[in-house]
């Protein structure tokens, strides 16, 4: 992510945050977000897809609404199981963004059945997936489609910059669902190494975590069984330890990112 500037992260953050507090549930969260990823990465069309990886059907959650219809996503399943990002994020577990174009040359894409029969259909010529969940049995991916322009090295490496709080959220989204998940009542991982360098507990490390997922501080105290007050206190004490002043900047730092400076989080009212 050597391409992105703090103007970027700061970006980042607020699509984060706006997509936190979206509301409870997949619904709630699938819509927000692909409403606000196009603010991130120019998309003209936005969608968040449920795959199924045994059927090779989807559930799609699209922006526009009306941009995909039945008979579009009819098409697109019948290519499901050769289409490139299907084939890089399923059956290779690719880590990442990845654009079609990453795995076949653009000539050769238009000469596809996939290109012929769905995506010239939609009037798309570029995508790039996302994923933010994959077991044997479903993919869950973020695609960004455009037409003429592909999407940039820089522009994967802000979808990057917000996989992994995507992912958690979508966790934390299909909890409230009551949907079985993977991760059932514990908090996303924070970035363990560099918390246990600055000294933290385990407990102000778990603290942080639901921080990043979007937990409110009376939501973190329920979830520990503790008075929203420690939850504040623990914070206090992490501030001291990462070296730095708001709880923006202390989420960042949980997410990974070698903070330099407190700038990014003087955007922001904690």
């Amino acid at each position: 992510m050597n391409t992105l500037q703090d103007c970027d992260w700061r970006a980042g953050f607020e699509l984060l945050q706006a997509v936190a507090e979206s509301g409870d549930g997949v619904d709630a969260f699938a819509r927000a977000a692909v409403g606000a990823l196009p603010t991130l990465v120019a998309s003209e069309i936005t969608s968040l897809s449920v795959c199924d990886l045994g059927s090779g059907r989807r559930h799609v959650v699209a922006a526009p609404v009306a941009a995909i219809g039945a008979d579009d996503l009819a098409c697109f399943d019948r290519y499901f199981h050769v289409h490139p990002l299907v084939r890089y994020h399923a059956d290779l577990r690719g880590p990442g963004a990845h654009r079609i174009s990453d795995s076949l040359p653009f000539p050769r894409f238009l000469h596809t059945g996939l290109y012929s029969e769905y995506y010239r259909r939609i009037g798309i010529d570029h995508a790039v997936a996302l994923p933010v969940y994959v077991d044997d049995s479903t993919l869950v991916s973020f695609v960004l489609n455009r037409r003429k322009r592909d999407f940039s090295e820089r522009e994967r490496d802000l979808l990057d910059l917000v996989s992994r709080p995507l992912s958690r959220l979508y966790l934390k989204a299909r909890a409230l669902d009551r949907v079985p998940p993977v991760l059932a009542a514990q908090p996303p991982a924070a970035d363990g190494p560099r918390l246990q360098a600055a000294g933290a507990t385990p407990r102000e490390a778990e603290v942080l975590s639901w921080l990043a997922a979007g937990k409110t501080d009376r939501e973190i105290a329920a979830l520990l069984g503790c008075s929203h007050r420690t939850v504040q206190k623990h914070l206090q004490r992490l501030y001291v330890k990462l070296g730095v002043e708001t709880r923006t900047a202390a989420v960042m730092r949980s997410l990974g990112r070698a903070w330099q400076s407190n700038q990014l989080g003087r955007h922001f009212h904690d």
